[in-house]
């Protein structure tokens, strides 16, 4: 299969759609075609990673790494990924928990599958690949995570300083010699526009062989959308019905992940955005023009994004926004609305829930009766909410277990460097 750019750049194929990250049109890529599934053809897939086999395979045909691609997802699918029911009288309502990898947030999936790629396609210690990402919270610590360590690979971490949660950051900080983290003096917007800077730069890119790991790169959307396949056929399966999802979203990557798998025949009902106070895809949607602002500092961290790159991609395969709000609900809540839904979760569901799966459960608290009476629901859970104790204790009023994966990570020493939102700045730190 070939891969084009979202403004018209290619084809290429996936290996180098990996390898670059980003088109050379500064255009994001996409498969020239998506696959188109029907339920049985999942009928002897009993697990995600036989779901993501039969999903994935087309997209892999033609590349080098066809072949490892069972490898590829055993290595990314080593933890479990459950749909917990919530006690919801009269109503089917589960919570798609993404937190349970090692870095306890739904990004580890991705950021997993792109380093199982990207390690037997490079290696070159001599000349390493560099992965250059921007992160808001979570990204940056998931991508960390994965290639830790790896021969040939080296990743710089760009995060919002005073703008992610103190655990959140030095989940950013704790790795090996191959990880590079700088604290920018900005907001997430600042690191995205750097690192979409550093790419299109030629010289840089010559000289550093950038790739990136955030949700541009299609190899981060690929393997979250067998979750969406893997938890809809599950569902099916035991009822019948379609369920429809909330989605918690800030990049757009996630959410843009269910939404293809949806376009390829998966069966998933309705889809939510749920959004925090930065309301660029909320005003789209009622206004039908696409305006990116500057982001907002809001207690759901990770999805503080006021140019959310995906609805390039989202926009080039569905359409614009009249087509848009179609085929997809959206709802912005604000700080008190989180706060006030974290306490609602922990005193009806008897758990806590982190900032970002609270978008989520109030916007399925507001949902139209009759909407919420026709479809069973999934609401996704993000990341854990240990990773945002000063947050979510105060409110539930008691301590939230910290998980080994997370404990572990905050028992390593810690490391950033400060430095201005320039690509003058990164060049020179890079040097």
């Amino acid at each position: 299969m070939k891969y084009f750019s979202t403004r018209g750049a290619g084809p290429v194929t996936l290996d180098d759609a990996l390898r670059l990250g980003i088109a050379s049109d500064g255009g994001l890529f996409l498969p020239e075609q998506l696959p188109a599934f029907e339920v049985g053809d999942f009928n002897g897939a009993h697990n995600i990673p036989e779901v993501a086999h039969v999903l994935l395979n087309p997209f892999f045909a033609g590349s080098s790494l066809q072949d490892d691609l069972d490898a590829i997802l055993s290595e990314t699918f080593s933890f479990p990924i459950p749909a917990t029911p919530l006690p919801v009288d009269g109503h089917d309502v589960s919570l798609l928990e993404l937190y349970h990898g090692p870095t306890v947030a739904f990004k580890d999936v991705g950021a997993g599958f792109l380093a199982a790629c990207l390690s037997r396609l490079e290696g070159d210690v001599e000349n390493p690949l560099t992965i250059l990402v921007a992160t808001s919270g979570d990204t940056g610590a998931a991508v960390a995570a994965a290639f830790d360590e790896r021969p040939g690979m080296r990743v710089v971490v760009l995060f919002p300083d005073g703008r992610v949660s103190e655990r959140q950051a030095h989940q950013l900080s704790c790795w090996s010699e191959n990880v590079l983290s700088l604290k920018v003096r900005g907001a997430f917007d600042d690191c995205q526009a750097m690192v979409k800077a550093a790419m299109a730069d030629p010289e840089l890119s010559s000289a550093h062989r950038f790739s990136s790991a955030n949700s541009i790169n299609i190899g981060r959307l690929l393997p979250q959308s067998t979750y969406y396949a893997d938890a809809s056929l599950r569902h099916f399966r035991r009822t019948g019905n379609r369920p429809a999802f909330i989605i918690p979203t800030g990049n757009l990557g996630n959410a843009f992940a269910c939404i293809m798998a949806r376009e390829m025949g998966l069966p998933i009902g309705p889809v939510i955005l749920a959004t925090n106070a930065n309301r660029t895809i909320a005003d789209y949607f009622d206004t039908l023009e696409w305006l990116p602002r500057a982001s907002l500092q809001t207690l759901a961290s990770a999805m503080d994004v006021g140019d959310p790159s995906n609805m390039e991609r989202l926009r080039h395969l569905v359409g614009e926004a009249a087509v848009l709000r179609e085929q997809l609900g959206v709802l912005s809540v604000n700080d008190g609305q989180i706060e006030a839904a974290i306490k609602q979760d922990f005193a009806e569901f008897g758990f806590a829930t982190c900032p970002h799966t609270a978008t989520a459960s109030h916007t399925w608290r507001q949902l139209d009766r009759s909407l919420a009476d026709e479809h069973d629901w999934i609401l996704v859970a993000t990341a854990h909410p240990a990773k945002f104790e000063t947050i979510v204790e105060p409110l539930i009023g008691e301590t939230v277990p910290v998980p080994p994966e997370l404990s572990e990570l905050l028992s390593r020493p810690a490391k950033a460097r400060s430095i201005e939102p320039t690509l003058t700045a990164l060049a020179t730190v890079l040097e």
